[in-house]
This record gives structure tokens, C-alpha cells and sequence, in this order.
């Protein structure tokens, strides 16, 4: 399976941390309410009482927490103690605004999180970044990975391990298939597999197509929190950024999202009026670029959908 041409080595990776489970409604929550209790709850066995879950779910808890950008590792603790981020706090403190996870635009912040996090979440920051078709196979995505990692020095994964890794990658995005007679729980399929952002052709070989096109379902609000948070990583000091970035670039929410180029420049163009022209879009002679300077407060971009724009998730204190 190809990749983009002149892909820079990953500077750190992982193909671990999940102990093989995705991630399933009331974990994050479970996770941020432990850690505002005790920043150290989970550098003991008290998790499992605490948690009520095995010693292997209880880490894999942590690890989902920490690659959704729930918690994060206090410095100078060796991430034995833990906290809760600004966006943790928006979404799931004592006034937050969808501790359930009852909107679909909270599973778009949570996969923009994943593929912003490529230390823990390599295999999706590569599927959605790397790969030069919207088409792969497990083992195809696999080979991928081990061949950059060879030729970049960075040594090949262990075989085993970056398999599970794929799969748990998939089974977060496709819902599981339960065979003739079986009924499986929807409560053990990952949330995000209510984005249908990849689908599995039905055919032999398990081909599975990540899905590019407008998203409806993404407001243009949390578009505007994604593009503030790369453009954030990338170039804070520029004042303009060119459409081809935000498209194209790795990390951006062009590819992130898979939007297609058109829908693209639709969002951009409502950019002026829903970020009150902190930031605007304009095509001249062919040039395409969004000007401004970024909000201090980026999430003040979410603030206005989940409070007016969507007054079904309204949270008075």
C-alpha cells in the first residue's frame, strides 16, 4: 500500500496502551471523575474498586483518557499522576455539556483528538494522514506502517502487536457483525462508530473505505475549534493560511475529517460570520487563503454550539 511522497519519519509512536479494547460510553466520564477525586488514581489497584473493572480494562481506561485528550501526565510524575484538561472540564465537569456523550459533535472532538495524538495513536494518525487511497486492508495498512518505520530507521514493530493495534483501530470506527444467531451489545461497540467514517465492503479480503465527502453531521463550530487547534500547532504566529494546508496538510481537518473540497470551501466561507471575523476566507486569482488571527479562546468556538446552537445539550450551572 502506498504512501504520500517525502513522509518524514514519526518522532515517537505507539502501538499499545489499549489492552485490545476500544473504547466504550461512560469510560471517559468514569475516568475524568476518578482523577478529579484523586490525581492518583489510577497508580494503584484502589482503579479497580474505584473503576469496578478488571486490572486490564482499568488500563486501558487510562490510555483512552489520555489519547482523547481527557487527562493528561502531570510533569515530573512519570504518569503516576494525572489531570483533567480544559476540554475534560467543558464536556464533563460538574457544568459540563455532554457528560454522556449524547451528541454525535462530541465523537467528532474526540476523533480529532485521536488523530492529533500520534505518540499514542499512530495507527490513526496514519490511516487518515498517510495513506495515499481511502482504501486499505488490515494487512495493507500494516505493511504500510512497518515498511516507513523501516525506512526511517525507527526500527519495524512487533508484528503481533501492531496487528492488534489495526484491529482495534477498525473495530473503533466499523461496528462488530455478529454472526447467525448471536446478538452482540451495543454497548461493547466504540462510540465513534456512530460517525460512519469508514465502511467495510462486504466482499471477500475485508476492504475498508474511509469515507470522503461534506459530513453533515460535523457542525461548522467544532470544524472552527479543529482548525484553530492545528493551525494552533503549526503556525500560531502566521496570519493566513493557505486552503492547500488546510486540506491537504498532515494533521490538518481537511484529511481529518475527510472532506471533500468543495464542502471544504463552504465551511471556510462561513467562517467570517460564525468566528465574528476573527477569521475569513478569500479566493483572489486563484489564491485561496484564510485570514485573522486566532481566538485566545478556541473553545469559546465550541461554547456557541453547545449553548445556542444546539439548545438540546444547553447546561445552566
Amino acid at each position: 500500500m502506498a504512501t504520500k511522497g517525502n513522509v518524514r519519519a514519526l518522532p515517537t509512536f505507539s502501538f499499545s496502551g489499549h489492552e485490545t479494547f476500544v473504547f466504550r460510553y461512560g469510560w471517559l466520564k468514569k475516568a475524568y471523575d476518578a482523577v478529579r477525586e484523586n490525581p492518583q488514581s489510577f497508580g494503584d489497584d484502589q482503579a479497580i474498586v474505584t473503576l469496578g473493572v478488571g486490572k486490564n480494562m482499568v488500563r486501558s481506561i487510562r490510555h483512552w483518557a489520555l489519547a482523547t485528550g481527557v487527562l493528561a501526565e502531570e510533569p515530573k510524575t512519570r504518569g503516576m499522576q494525572l489531570c483533567t484538561t480544559p476540554l475534560a472540564d467543558f464536556l464533563f465537569g460538574s457544568a459540563g455539556h455532554d457528560p454522556y456523550l449524547e451528541d454525535p459533535n462530541t465523537l467528532w472532538l474526540l476523533h480529532w483528538n485521536l488523530l492529533s495524538n500520534r505518540q499514542r495513536c499512530t495507527t490513526w494518525f496514519w490511516a487518515f494522514y498517510m495513506l495515499s487511497a481511502n482504501e486499505f486492508t488490515r494487512d495493507g495498512l500494516m505493511q504500510s506502517i512497518t515498511e516507513e518505520m523501516r525506512r526511517s530507521d525507527v526500527g519495524a514493530p512487533n508484528e503481533n502487536t501492531l496487528r492488534r493495534d489495526v484491529e482495534v483501530f477498525v473495530r473503533c470506527y466499523v461496528p462488530a457483525r455478529a454472526a447467525r444467531g448471536v446478538v452482540i451489545e451495543d454497548s461493547l461497540d466504540c462510540p465513534l462508530a456512530e460517525l460512519n467514517l469508514i465502511e467495510e465492503d462486504e466482499g471477500p479480503g475485508s476492504v475498508y473505505r474511509i469515507r470522503r465527502g461534506p459530513k453533515p453531521g460535523l457542525n461548522d463550530h467544532v470544524f472552527a475549534f479543529a482548525l484553530a487547534d492545528f493551525w494552533e500547532r503549526v503556525a500560531p504566529d502566521r496570519e493566513s493560511m493557505a486552503f492547500s494546508e488546510i486540506a491537504y496538510a498532515t494533521g490538518g481537518p481537511g484529511n481529518g475529517f475527510k472532506l471533500d473540497e468543495n464542502s471544504l470551501i463552504e465551511r471556510l466561507e462561513r467562517l467570517e460570520f460564525l468566528t465574528n471575523g476573527e477569521l475569513s476566507y478569500t479566493e483572489t486569482a486563484g489564491l485561496k487563503q484564510v485570514y485573522g488571527r486566532l481566538s485566545k479562546d478556541k473553545l469559546g468556538y465550541l461554547a456557541q454550539y453547545y449553548e445556542t446552537t444546539n439548545p438540546l445539550f444547553v447546561v445552566t450551572a
